[in-house]
Order: C-alpha cells, then structure tokens, then sequence
C-alpha cells in the first residue's frame, strides 16, 4: 500500500518538472515531510492538451457516494481491480491523474506492537509521479470535492522484505501517456507493474514519522539501525 510519502521540492520546480501550463495553489504549497491520508496533495492532470497542477484530497470520494468518509477507505486502488471496481473505474476511463512525491514510506514490524518506517526514494534523488486516479463529488450544500486515491501493485524487490504491496511508480516516458484522456485503458494496465528495484534506495528513519502530526526536516534523516 502507500499511505505516507513526502514532497518537498520548490513549487517552481513542479512546474518545470512536469510543463504544466496552468497551476493553482502556490500560495498554500508547503514543503511537506508526511504527507498523510485526508491531507490536500499535489496533482497533475491533463485538460485541453496541457497539464494543470493543483490540490486533490487524499482519499477517493466516488461521485456516486452517499458519505464522503468513503474516502478513509480509498487512499489506495488496487492496480488488478481498477477496471472492474464500481469505486474506481469510472475514474480510470476519465479521470487519471499523477501525483507528485520525492520519496515515500512504508512500515515493518520489529514486534507486534513496534513499527519501523523506512523512506523509499530514487536513488538519483529526483522526483517521480505516482498513478493516481480522481474524481468530484459535490456536498449537500452544493460544495465540490475533488479527491484522489494513489494505485499501488505487487512489491519489487527492495520493496518486499517490507511490505507486499508499493505505489505504482510511472516512468517518465510513460506519464503522459497515462495523463492522455484518448489513450486506451485497457493498454494502459501495462504500466501499472512494480518500479525497477534497482533505480530506488531506502532506509530507516525516525518513528516520529508514524504520526501524522509530525512534519519537519529531520523525518527523512537515515537512522542508524542495529546491523550497522
């Protein structure tokens, strides 16, 4: 699965990094070391031939949804059954999106009550887009909400001793293709496999990143482990 992750490059970058033509939300982007389910994240989309950037809920609210706490049960969309799950596949026709992380993180348990995060990133250092999926759903007070989930795939293997699941990691030939409202879905499942190992690093880090509340440079620092 992926349910935190970080972003912390200027805004100006993102621009460049991903030739957007229109963004929004300057004003209230922040560098952010724990970015956390039900927190606004930073989305690329495609509309009228070029990409816009802004802010997407974390956590997918369907259209078609009664309650909007739906979302707590959507922060991820399993990369085998976005076709076919009434949750998601609505959106995967019409509504790809990529969300933009420098790294994220995933969890081992040491003992059963003990969680160990580890920071996974490229070993470049540079930014990459995840495969994510969106939609709008409006409040009973007429109010949109626009949301997204993050499609996760099988582990590769620096990802499995850890977890079974990871992000689904675009390559960067392959991002606009997905964001292109007249590519054929069917083709596009392709895409969603697990990223090469051997482009990604990861280590250990501090617990205070199991809480959401904590958000400050000293999350992504490499703590020194046990076999060292």
């Amino acid at each position: 699965m992926c349910g935190r992750f970080t972003l912390i490059a200027p805004f100006e970058y993102l621009i460049y990094r991903f030739q957007i033509k229109h963004a929004s939300g300057e004003a209230r982007y922040q560098p952010n070391y724990n970015v956390a389910p039900g927190q606004n994240i930073v989305a690329v989309v495609n509309s009228s031939g070029g990409n816009r950037m802004g802010f997407l809920r974390w956590g997918l609210i369907p259209s078609w949804a009664k309650d909007e706490k739906i979302g707590w049960k959507l922060i991820n969309a399993r990369a085998e059954s976005i076709a076919e799950k009434p949750s998601f596949r609505h959106a995967f026709r019409r509504r790809r999106c990529l969300i933009v992380a420098d790294s994220f993180y995933e969890w081992t348990h040491q003992t059963p009550r003990e969680k160990v995060p580890f920071r996974f990133v490229m070993k470049s250092g540079s930014l990459f887009a995840m495969a994510g999926l969106w939609d709008s759903w409006q409040t009973k007070d007429q109010q949109l909400i626009h949301s997204c989930t993050i499609i996760t795939t099988e582990a590769n293997s620096i990802m499995r001793p850890i977890h079974d699941r990871m992000p689904v990691i675009l390559n960067h030939e392959d991002e606009a293709r997905w964001l292109n409202a007249s590519s054929d879905p069917k083709k596009l499942l392709d895409l969603l496999r697990p990223y090469d190992s051997g482009q990604m690093d990861c280590y250990e880090v501090s617990r205070d990143v199991n809480s959401p509340r904590n958000n400050a440079p000293y999350l992504i620092e490499k703590q020194q482990t046990h076999h060292e």
